[in-house]
């Protein structure tokens, strides 16, 4: 019985739905599409670049990022120009490169979500942070650094064999790194430490946050995707924590406190008022120490590359630094007076950044270069491009001769620039001139035949296997008096 009344229904069923479909199925279809429509409804936005396109614009884009951020860019601008939206994690994000638009613009896993000053979207706890950042990078500090950086420079030349291969080369890299962490902890913390084991902790770290910076929402949902980049970030963070920790026993039984009331210090007397968190002390001196570690060290390996490169720039530098300071170590009144220097490290700067992108949000409505901007949308401002697009007589190149004319800021801005401007961009200034005055006084660098600063930029790929990326960082450092011996010769 019941197999028959359902052999009924599929005969009642089958001669029903000829007659209904063709009635009933527009009208669904249409408010089907309709809703779909109001889903994917988009302003009409005047902005170049992929729209949200029911979603066909995030997914272009990310096949771009997912090519490197640097090779996107360039795609990008020259399908797009100089200003852009991209859609990042389905976030409508911009991307300029103009100065006039720079001019007027201007996470989770690794522990900056409302920590230290970097990525801290907190502004209200952001300013309460900085004050302690900017009083350790200006002042006596920053005059205190230039001795300081001499001496760390001299003590590490002096154990160069040390770090030397069989071949004769040296990880500039790793050896510039060791340096400005030396220095850093020297001022800062006042701590010892194994400096080769925290610069590898802190390569790791950095591989980490380049790798999760752009990632979507989706990526960490997936625990093994980022599982390793979780415990580079954790190993790093651990190791402050317990120089942190020795800081505090050593404050605990000091008896002038004048004497160590350095950048640690001052956070962790801010702490035992109520000011701070444990967390955002820790973060705060993991940035410090980081800081130069990172960005500066690879920015003074950059300048060793393009020193080896350009001979006679070098050969400049080196009359300057002899008419100017002579036999002596570099001193603070020496600083002003190396001109000559100062017009390669911008120059260095501008050719070859370190930090070319700076990602910023819109906290109200604006317009930009005559673009409207939506308060929440993020923007990322190709500082980098900016610097070979205007002003600069011969942008494609590197020479002096881009700064022989004094530079107005709004065309070059290696530290970035207002309230979120990089705050030691003085102290940087301080500690790679003095760096390097005391490095090419007792050595010249060269760069092993085939290795030039082309094929040098292949070790920021991430994709490379460190045993790859190892060669393209050595150097050799070839003393001074064994070179003007072989001149007189």
């Amino acid at each position: 019985m019941i197999l028959e009344t359902l052999n009924l229904m599929h005969c009642n069923i089958t001669s029903v739905v000829p007659e209904v479909m063709p009635t009933a199925t527009v009208p669904i279809l249409l408010l089907v599409c309709f809703l779909f429509l109001i889903w994917n409804y988009e302003e009409i936005s005047s902005i170049p670049g992929p729209g949200f396109c029911m979603g066909i614009g995030p997914l272009i884009t990310w096949r771009f990022l997912w090519m490197g951020v640097g090779q996107c860019l360039q795609l990008l601008h020259k399908m797009y120009g100089e200003f852009m939206r991209v859609w990042i994690s389905g976030e409508e994000t911009l991307i300029i490169s103009k100065s006039s638009s720079i001019f007027h613009a201007w996470v989770q896993c690794i522990g900056m979500h409302e920590n230290g000053i970097i990525f801290n979207n907190n502004p209200a706890l952001w300013k309460e942070i900085r004050p302690f950042f900017a009083k350790a990078l200006s002042g006596p500090g920053l005059v205190r650094m230039i001795a300081i950086c001499v001496e760390s420079t001299k003590n590490h030349l002096d154990r160069l064999e040390n770090v030397t291969n069989g071949l004769g080369n040296i990880n500039a890299l790793n050896f510039m790194r060791q340096i400005t962490l030396d220095t850093s902890n020297t001022l800062f913390l006042g701590i010892p430490l194994d400096e080769n084991a925290v610069v590898l902790k802190i390569q790791n770290y950095f591989d980490a946050w380049q790798a999760l910076l752009l990632k979507p929402d989706i990526f960490f949902k997936i625990s093994w995707l980022y599982k390793k980049y979780e415990k580079s970030a954790k190993d790093l963070k651990e190791a402050i924590e317990i120089l942190i920790e020795q800081k505090r026993q050593r404050l605990s039984t000091v008896e002038k406190l004048e004497e160590r009331m350095d950048f640690a210090s001052q956070l962790i007397f801010a702490q035992s008022r109520g000011d701070l968190t444990g967390e955002n002390v820790n973060q705060c001196v993991l940035e410090m120490m980081i800081a130069a570690p990172d960005t500066l060290s690879v920015t003074l390996f950059f300048m060793l590359v393009l020193i080896a490169e350009h001979p006679k720039v070098e050969e400049d530098m080196m009359k300057e630094i002899q008419a100017v300071i002579g036999d002596r170590d570099i001193q603070s009144n020496d600083m002003s007076n190396l001109r000559v220097m100062e017009n390669f490290i911008n120059e260095s700067m501008r050719y070859q950044p370190v930090v070319d992108l700076v990602m910023r949000k819109a906290l109200q409505d604006d317009v930009i270069d005559g673009y409207p901007v939506k308060s929440g949308t993020n923007i990322i401002l190709n500082i980098g491009r900016m610097h070979k697009l205007e002003f600069f007589p011969k942008p494609n190149e590197f020479t002096l001769e881009n700064f022989e004319k004094n530079v107005p800021s709004r065309y070059f801005q290696p530290f970035g620039f207002g309230p979120r401007g990089c705050v030691g961009k003085f102290i940087a200034m301080v500690m790679m001139k003095a760096i390097l005055v005391t490095l090419l006084r007792r050595y010249r660098i060269q760069t092993p035949k085939g290795r030039g600063l082309k094929n040098i930029q292949k070790s920021n790929d991430l994709s490379m296997h460190p045993n790859e990326r190892q060669p393209l960082l050595e150097m050799f450092f070839m003393p001074r008096r064994n070179v003007d011996k072989c001149q007189d010769d």
